[in-house]
């Protein structure tokens, strides 16, 4: 059930990818500002999860799921009857506002509910559920606009939400009891909130988390226009090839459940970006000169988003690590630095636009490259704590 609902965001990504060229013809524009709805919907969901953080903690983690959830469904018919793109993009944001609840309310119960040394392995299981939704959903997505049009792409998101909605009332036991000191005002808030960053390992796995979902994301926004533009697939082609590279990611995030048995997860999150990090620079390289034909291009993105589904659960496990009392906070500071970043590199990748792969694949690279010096940082700086220690 928490898997379902922390998917329901990223189901909302990739579903209506393949309608992107249907979207720019029937309300005449282009696929490039069409992409700036895949933008608003990261940053609704990345300020959306920062709304629900306290709201959890306050008032417990049920009765704002029920409310997100609502708003989700209202929004997505919002979506399916935009006669502009400007109202598609701004019904995108509402979307995306709703949605973010399922992501801080699934991983602040697992907060909850699971010591931290389990806390990687049950990420990794929820990336098994999250995912599959790059397979089956770019796949119904091509299928649907392909027959039924883009906007019907939406009212099946809204059915899917309607369905959680229900299981959520009915079947999803409290985890939290309401906790009636903490005030909702802003100020409180964002004390909350600036306590959270004042930890140094949150700090630095929940920016570890983001980049790496920004080098994914950035992946996501540009894929249409390489697998389509450049490489001559059709919606229904991109949407079992873009199905093909989330394989990666799923055998990613089960390798990880195995891999943490053996190494800590810090390790494994370190081998996993020096691995993204090459690959990402033979994917810029690729892209600049123009060289890497379909299968290069294939394989290279299915090697990195391997290693993305190393590094999710591994850093947001780090990440949550240190919090109790304030893991629904923690769990939307997490899911915010993650979104955020990510709605900069897909408006990175749609400003940079130009008809080829170099502002996708090097803005994949970018966000690894800071991601790798922001953990070498901090090896610095704890192997000289470490030497201060001993002295």
């Amino acid at each position: 059930m928490l898997g379902a609902l922390s998917a329901l965001g990223p189901f909302s990504i990739d579903m209506y990818l393949p309608g992107f060229a249907d979207i720019a013809r029937n309300l005449k524009t282009s696929v490039a500002v069409v992409g700036y709805s895949l933008t608003s919907y990261f940053i609704g969901i990345a300020v959306g999860q920062l709304v629900y953080g306290p709201i959890t903690d306050r008032f417990g983690r049920k009765p704002p799921l029920l409310v997100g959830l609502a708003i989700y469904v209202a929004a997505t018919v919002a979506c399916a009857l935009s006669p502009t793109i400007a109202l598609l993009i701004g019904s995108r944001l509402i979307m995306a506002l709703g949605a973010g609840v399922g992501m801080v309310v699934s991983r602040a119960i697992v907060r909850d509910l699971f010591p931290v040394s389990e806390i990687s392995d049950v990420f990794s299981s929820f990336m098994l559920i999250i995912a599959v939704s790059p397979i089956l959903a770019p796949s119904a997505g091509g299928y649907i606009a392909a027959t039924l049009g883009w906007r019907f792409i939406f009212l099946l998101l809204g059915t899917i939400a309607v369905v959680l909605l229900l299981v959520v009332l009915f079947r999803l036991a409290e985890s939290k009891k309401p906790d009636t000191s903490i005030r909702l005002t802003f100020g409180a808030i964002t004390a909350r909130y600036v306590r959270v960053t004042r930890n140094r390992q949150f700090l630095t796995y929940a920016l570890t988390a983001g980049l790496s979902s920004a080098s994914t994301f950035a992946y996501i926004s540009g894929a249409p226009l390489v697998y389509m533009n450049l490489f001559h697939l059709s919606p229904t082609e991109f949407g079992w090839a873009f199905a093909a590279n989330a394989l990666g990611l799923i055998a990613g995030s089960q390798v990880s459940r195995l891999l943490v048995r053996r190494y800590p997860s810090k390790s494994i999150t370190y081998a996993a970006v020096g691995a993204q990090l090459f690959l990402g620079a033979l994917l810029a390289a690729g892209g600049f000169f123009g060289v890497l034909p379909l299968p290069g291009v294939f394989a290279v993105v299915i090697s990195f988003l391997f290693c993305a589904g190393l590094v999710g659960p591994n850093s947001a496990a780090l990440a949550l690590g240190p919090f109790s009392s304030n893991a629904g906070s923690a769990s939307a500071l997490l899911g915010c630095f993650q979104m955020a970043i990510g709605s900069l590199a897909t408006m990175v990748v749609s400003t940079l636009a130009n008809g080829t792969a170099f502002p996708m694949m090097a803005t994949m690279w970018g966000s690894i490259l800071l991601s790798y010096f922001l953990l070498v940082r901090a090896r610095r700086r704890e192997s000289s704590r470490r030497v201060v220690a001993v002295r």
